[in-house]
C-alpha cells in the first residue's frame, strides 16, 4: 500500500476493536466524539512542560541528553514523542506526559503508546530502547518507569501490519472479544455482531 502511515492512536483503536480501522479508514465513516476537557487540558499541559522543562535533564534516572517534541516516522508509523532521552548506558527512552493521576497501575494504552515510540526511536536513532517513562502531571509530576522488551515493540509492529492489511485489502476484521466495549461504541448501530 503506497503512502501508508498510521499513528499510535490508530494502533490503540485497533487494539480496542479492529473494526474501528475498517469503519473509520476503509469505509471512511468518521468517529464523532466530543472534545473532552481532559484532552484539551492535556494539550495545554504539554505546551507548558515544553517551556518549563526545555533544559531540565532528569539525572536521577541517568539522562545525559534529551530532545523535545520529536516527530518520528518509519515505513508504517508516525508520531511525536514528548521527550526522546539519551541515557548514560547508551540506550534511549521515550518520555510521555500524561494529564492524569497516578493510581498505582499503568494503563495498557499508555504502555502501547510507549512501545510505539520505542519502535520509532530505535528505527530513527539506531539505538536500543529497553524502557520508557510516564510523567503523571496531576500527581505532582510523578515519574514512572515502564520496561520495554523487543517482544513489546514487535507486538505494535504486527498491529501496524494488520492495520495495513485491513486497509489495503478492504478486509472486514473480527470484532473485539470484549462485548462490553460495544455498548458505547460510535459504530454499534452499523456493526454486524
Amino acid at each position: 500500500m503506497e503512502n501508508f502511515s498510521i499513528t499510535p492512536s490508530h494502533i490503540l483503536e485497533y487494539l480496542y476493536c479492529p473494526r474501528f480501522t475498517y469503519f473509520e479508514y476503509v469505509l471512511r465513516i468518521p468517529e464523532y466524539q466530543d472534545k473532552y476537557f481532559k484532552v484539551e487540558k492535556g494539550r495545554r499541559v504539554h505546551q507548558e512542560k515544553q517551556k518549563q522543562n526545555a533544559d531540565y535533564l532528569r539525572k536521577r534516572i541517568g539522562v545525559r541528553e534529551k530532545q523535545i517534541n520529536q516527530y518520528l516516522t518509519n515505513d508504517l508509523l508516525r508520531g511525536e514523542v514528548d521527550e526522546v532521552l539519551v541515557l548514560e548506558d547508551g540506550t534511549m527512552a521515550p518520555l510521555d506526559y500524561k494529564f492524569a493521576e497516578w493510581k498505582e497501575r499503568i494503563y495498557e494504552t499508555y504502555r502501547t503508546q510507549l512501545y510505539c515510540y520505542a519502535w520509532l526511536i530505535e528505527g530513527n536513532y539506531g539505538k536500543p530502547v529497553s524502557k520508557g517513562f510516564l510523567v503523571y502531571t496531576r500527581s505532582g509530576n510523578k515519574l514512572v518507569e515502564v520496561p520495554i522488551s523487543p517482544a513489546d515493540i514487535e507486538s505494535v509492529r504486527r498491529c501496524a501490519e494488520e492495520i495495513r492489511e485491513i486497509m489495503s485489502r478492504n478486509a472486514f476484521p473480527k470484532a473485539t472479544k470484549y462485548k462490553r466495549r460495544c455498548l458505547d461504541c460510535t459504530y454499534r448501530n452499523i456493526c454486524i455482531q
